[in-house]
C-alpha cells in the first residue's frame, strides 16, 4: 500500500442553518488504499464527500485533495478526484453513451468516437456482466443497469481519488462483487478509494480502514481487522441506543402456522415464467431474496396492485368481512390495508418539493377531510411525532423540504407514511438501502412489534444479512419464479446463496475474490 497522504481534511465544520452536519472532523486517505466513511444517517458522511469535492465549501478548517485546496467540482476535476454521489445521477432522455461522457470536453480531442466507443463499451460490460446497447435511452433502463453507467463514466475518467458515496445501494450481490473486482483494480493502480456505505459484509469484505463519523465528529479509524459489526455499532451509536438495537429476534415457527392474510394463486410475474402459488400468514415476517431480474421485484410490485401479473390471482383478507378479497389494483390494495414502500425513493417515494410533513402525512389525507375537502393538517401532527419519533427520524423543522434530510432519513420518513396507514400488510422493497446499521435494527424492531399486534410483512432485500434473525421465512427467487422457501436453521448465509443461483440445497458458493493489491 502506498503511504502517500492524498486526501486530508483537518479540524473541518460546516452547518446548514442551524444544523450542525459537520462540526469537527479530521481524516486522512492514502494512495492505493480502500478507506470507508462510516456513520449513522445524518452523521455527516455525504457533506463531508461533497466538501472533498468542492461541491459545498467548509465554514471552517482546511482540505487538501493530493496537496492542493478544491473549491468546486471543476477544481476536483482537475487535481484528478471524481466523485460518485448517493443519488443515481443519469439523462433519462440521453442515451448511455452520451450520459458516460457527459462533462467530457477535452476527449472528444484527444480520442476518436470509435475509440471512446470501444472502451466505453468493454468497461460496461466488464461491470454489468453483459454486453449494454450504448445508443439506448438510459431512461428505459432499470435503476442498476442506470447505476453502472454512473459508476463507469467515473472510471472512464481514471480518477486518482474516487468517492462512492453508496454506490453499491442499487447493486444486488453478484454486482457488488463485480464492483469490488473493479475497485481492487484500481486500488493496485495506486488511486485512493474512498467508500460511503453501511452494508457491513462490503466493509469486511472490502476495504483497508474504516473512518467513524457520529453526530458530526470523527470518534475514531479502525483497520482492517478491527472492523467487525460490534466495533462499528459501538462507534456508530450513542451509548443509549446500544442495549435495545442490540437485540436478535429469533424466528418464530408458530407465526407461520397462523391463519393467512394473503395468498397468490397460479401467480406469473414474469411472462413464460413458471406459475407458483404464494401465501402470507397473519403476524409473520417474511424476507424475498434474489439477484437482480430474478422476478422478486415484479412480484412484490404485483401484490402491492402497481402492476398486473401475467397470469394467477392475489387476494388479502378483508379486515371488514373477514374474507378473502380480490387484490387487482392500488385502489384495492389501499382498501384492504396494504401499504407499500419503495427503495428507490428518488423515483417512486418522495416529493422534492413539498415538505417533511408532507411527505409523511400525505398518505394519510384522505382520511382527515373536513368539509368542503379542505384537509385538517393539525389532526395531523400528533401521527407526524409519533412516526418521527418511532424511527428516530432527524429533522429540523417539519417545513422544511424533505430534500434537506440525509438520504437515510428521506427513507425513514417514506417508512413512517406506510406505518401512518396502519396497514395490515407492508410489503418493502429494499426498504434499507443507503440506511445505516443502526437504523436498519430500529426498523427491524419496529416491523417486528407490528408482527407480533397481527400485522405481517413482506421485506425484499438485496442483502442477505437483513434476513438472518429477523424473517421467519425467506422465499428465493430464480428464474422469475419462487425457486425455494427456507425456514428455521435454513435462514442462513449459504442455503440462501445456494438458492439464488438455483443451486441445490447442500450446495456451495464461493465468493472469495482473489486479491490483486
Amino acid at each position: 500500500m502506498g503511504s502517500e497522504i492524498t486526501v486530508r481534511m483537518v479540524d473541518v465544520a460546516k452547518a446548514f442553518g442551524e444544523t450542525r452536519a459537520l462540526k469537527k472532523c479530521d481524516f486522512e486517505a492514502r494512495a492505493g488504499e480502500v478507506h470507508a466513511i462510516v456513520g449513522e444517517n445524518g452523521s455527516g458522511k455525504s457533506t463531508m464527500a461533497k466538501i472533498m469535492s468542492g461541491v459545498l465549501h467548509p465554514d471552517a478548517g482546511k482540505v487538501t485533495i493530493l496537496g492542493e485546496k478544491v473549491a468546486s467540482p471543476v477544481d476536483a476535476k482537475r487535481v484528478g478526484l471524481t466523485t460518485i454521489f448517493q443519488e443515481v445521477l443519469v439523462a433519462d432522455e440521453a442515451s448511455v453513451f452520451e450520459n458516460l461522457y457527459v462533462g467530457r470536453d477535452g476527449v472528444f480531442r484527444s480520442q476518436s468516437t470509435g475509440d471512446r466507443r470501444t472502451e466505453a463499451a468493454e468497461i460496461l460490460a466488464r461491470l454489468v456482466g453483459k454486453s449494454v446497447d450504448l445508443d439506448q435511452l438510459a431512461g428505459s433502463l432499470p435503476l442498476s443497469i442506470k447505476q453502472w453507467i454512473v459508476i463507469a463514466r467515473a472510471i472512464l475518467r481514471r480518477p486518482q481519488v474516487l468517492i462512492l458515496d453508496e454506490s453499491s445501494a442499487a447493486l444486488d450481490l453478484d454486482s457488488t462483487l463485480r464492483l469490488h473486482a473493479e475497485i481492487d483494480r484500481l486500488r493496485a493502480e495506486g488511486a485512493t478509494i474512498l467508500i460511503v456505505t453501511h452494508r457491513i459484509a462490503e466493509l469486511v469484505r472490502i476495504a483497508d480502514r474504516a473512518t467513524i463519523l457520529r453526530d458530526g465528529i470523527t470518534v475514531g479509524t479502525l483497520g482492517k481487522d478491527e472492523i467487525t459489526e460490534e466495533n462499528l455499532l459501538s462507534m456508530m451509536t450513542p451509548a443509549d441506543r446500544r442495549a435495545s438495537d442490540a437485540t436478535e429476534y429469533a424466528s418464530r415457527k408458530k407465526a407461520l402456522l397462523a391463519p393467512l392474510i394473503l395468498t397468490a394463486t397460479g401467480l406469473a410475474a414474469h411472462r413464460s415464467a413458471r406459475l407458483f402459488d404464494f401465501d402470507l400468514p397473519k403476524g409473520s415476517i417474511v424476507g424475498v431474496a434474489g439477484l437482480d431480474g430474478q422476478g422478486q421485484d415484479a412480484f412484490i410490485r404485483v401484490l402491492a396492485g402497481i402492476i398486473q401479473p401475467f397470469g394467477g390471482e392475489v387476494k388479502v383478507r378483508s379486515v371488514d368481512t373477514d374474507k378473502m378479497i380480490a387484490l387487482q389494483s392500488l385502489d384495492d390494495a389501499a382498501k384492504l390495508g396494504v401499504s407499500y414502500v419503495s427503495g428507490d425513493r428518488k423515483r417512486e417515494g418522495i416529493f422534492p418539493q413539498q415538505s417533511i410533513f408532507e411527505n409523511l402525512a400525505i398518505g394519510v389525507y384522505r382520511k382527515t377531510l373536513g368539509p368542503l375537502g379542505v384537509i385538517r393538517k393539525p389532526t395531523l401532527k400528533p401521527m407526524f411525532k409519533r412516526e418521527v419519533d418511532r424511527l428516530r427520524i432527524k429533522i429540523g423543522s417539519p417545513s422544511n423540504r424533505i430534500t434537506s434530510l440525509s438520504g437515510g432519513n428521506q427513507q425513514k420518513v417514506l417508512i413512517g407514511r406506510a406505518f401512518a396507514n396502519d396497514p395490515q400488510v407492508i410489503l418493502l422493497n429494499d426498504p434499507a438501502r443507503g440506511v445505516d446499521l443502526g437504523t436498519k435494527r430500529d426498523l427491524y424492531r419496529e416491523l417486528r412489534l407490528f408482527a407480533e399486534k397481527g400485522g405481517s410483512v413482506i421485506y425484499v432485500s438485496s442483502e442477505i444479512e437483513e434476513f438472518i434473525g429477523f424473517a421467519d421465512r425467506v422465499d428465493v427467487f430464480f428464474g422469475g419464479t419462487l425457486f425455494r422457501s427456507l425456514t428455521g436453521e435454513e435462514i442462513a448465509e449459504a442455503p440462501i446463496l445456494a438458492a439464488m443461483f438455483g443451486k441445490a440445497r447442500d450446495a456451495s458458493v464461493d465468493f472469495d475474490l482473489e486479491r490483486t493489491a
